[in-house]
Formats: structure tokens, sequence, C-alpha cells
């Protein structure tokens, strides 16, 4: 189980996710009201939509772990993975187009880790079931 590299890239992927609950995405200024402005940092846990995304992302990841012996669903828990983190990566743009100005955190670059690490994740599945079945034609 954790001797295939799918494993360390799922494992790396569910880290990942869980460390972008705390760290900011986003920080900057935006209106109150129109006389006032205010700082404000864009987190993991800024809705509940963004937190149960977020969670279900790393454990979902933490869960294919333990489905190595069904590649197929393995794989295709991997795509839902990375449709998942593309889904949250949205959520986090639509709320950073209601900032007046602001910079992007370096912890930003976790969700681009994420959708890395999935792809690797089901590219490592993939060459797994074509061994298997190439095994299983020499037989």
């Amino acid at each position: 189980m954790i001797q295939r590299i799918q494993s360390i890239w799922l494992l790396l992927a569910s880290a990942c996710a869980f460390l972008s609950l705390k760290m900011p995405f986003y920080s900057g200024t935006y209106n109150v009201d129109p006389t006032t402005k205010s700082f404000k940092e864009i987190t993991g846990t800024e809705s509940l939509l963004l937190i149960i995304l977020t969670s279900c992302i790393a454990m979902l990841a933490l869960i294919t772990i333990f489905l190595y012996k069904n590649r197929t669903l393995q794989l295709r828990l991997c795509i839902l993975g990375m449709l998942l983190e593309a889904g949250l990566i949205a959520l986090y743009y639509r709320e950073v187009t209601t900032f007046i100005n602001g910079n992007y955190a370096i912890t930003a670059l976790l969700h681009g880790c994420i959708m890395l690490f999935f792809f690797l994740a089901a590219r490592g599945i993939s060459r797994d079931s074509k061994i298997i079945k190439e095994s299983n034609r020499l037989r």
C-alpha cells in the first residue's frame, strides 16, 4: 500500500489540503460600506462551503490511499479529487473578486500542488493497471 508511489502523492495531497485550511489564500482590502475599508485574509475557514469542500478533498485523498486493491475506483476518485479542487479554486476566485486590492499569498500554491499530486497519483495508478494487464497477457 505505502510502497506504491501514488500513495505518497495522495498523502501529500491530503497534507496540502489540511494545511490550506489555516494558511491564507489571499489578503487585501475590501469595502465594508462606501466610507470604510477593511483588511481581510481569505483562508479555508472563511465560509462553511470552503470548509466542507476542503475537508472533503483532504479526506478523499486519505481514503483513496486505502483502496489500492480496486485501481479503477482509485483512479476515478483521483479524477473526482481534481474536479473538486478545480471547483474549490473557482470558489476562492469568486471570493477574491470582492476585494478592491490585495495580493495572493505564497500558500495559494498549495491548491496547485493538490491538483498536481492528484494528477501524479492518477498517472501512477494507470501505470500500475498497465503493468498488471501486461503481466496477465503473458500468463
